[in-house]
């Protein structure tokens, strides 16, 4: 190789390193910057959660319903839907489906609500928050401090990037438990022993107890 191929060689190399290096900053910053704003927003989702459950003049019904749109606004509720069912979901009809999809943000909120009024006098405080995936998923950690005196619990919130802007909360992990896991076991284990439709039915009848 003569000398001007060598020099042209050389400067190829480096002018791609100097292209090429700056991009793994970026994107660290990127990531970064969609981790700040993934807290930030189960932070505030925490405080307004908070709210709903300390204003005395909310009943339970009015509790239901404000946590209700919280859940449809901030939860990917088909998305979570569709994980708790993902064993049976090939082998039920198109009106199965539309019934649990129609029964479950309820079923959540009713089957929740009473747990959440024991956390009325915690606070939820941002601890960290990590990048996962390639596509802006965040997973958030958070721990919820009892202001009686009882042990903090940790919880990991797992979010997305939504459509538009903003996030979506695809899972949530409690004091080491995964929420999504356990209850697609129960689901699918209440499928066997009575079928699709009774789990359905289950679901339904949480809103009348």
């Amino acid at each position: 190789m003569n000398i001007y191929k060598a020099a042209l060689l050389v400067a190829v190399i480096v002018t791609a390193g100097v292209a090429a290096g700056p991009a793994p900053a970026a994107a660290q910053q990127a990531n970064a910057t969609q981790a700040k704003a993934a807290g930030a927003f189960v932070d505030d989702l925490a405080d307004r959660a908070y709210a709903v459950l300390r204003d005395k003049s909310n009943n339970k019904t009015a509790v239901k319903a404000k946590f209700r749109t919280l859940l449809k606004a901030n939860f990917a509720i088909t998305e979570i839907g569709n994980k708790l069912i993902r064993r049976h979901v090939r082998s039920i009809s198109p009106q199965q489906y539309a019934a649990y999809q129609a029964a479950f943000p309820d079923y959540v909120v009713d089957t929740y609500t009473d747990n959440l009024f024991e956390f009325a006098d915690s606070d939820l405080r941002i601890v960290r928050t990590l990048p996962r995936g390639a596509r802006g998923a965040v997973d958030v950690y958070s721990r919820v401090i009892r202001n009686d005196g009882a042990q903090p619990i940790d919880a990991i919130w797992s979010v997305r990037p939504k459509d538009g802007g903003g996030f979506l909360i695809t899972n949530l992990t409690v004091a080491g438990v995964n929420l999504s896991l356990t209850q697609e076991a129960d689901f699918a284990a209440y499928v066997d022993r009575n079928g699709f439709d009774a789990l359905v039915a289950f679901m339904k009848s949480r809103k009348d107890s």
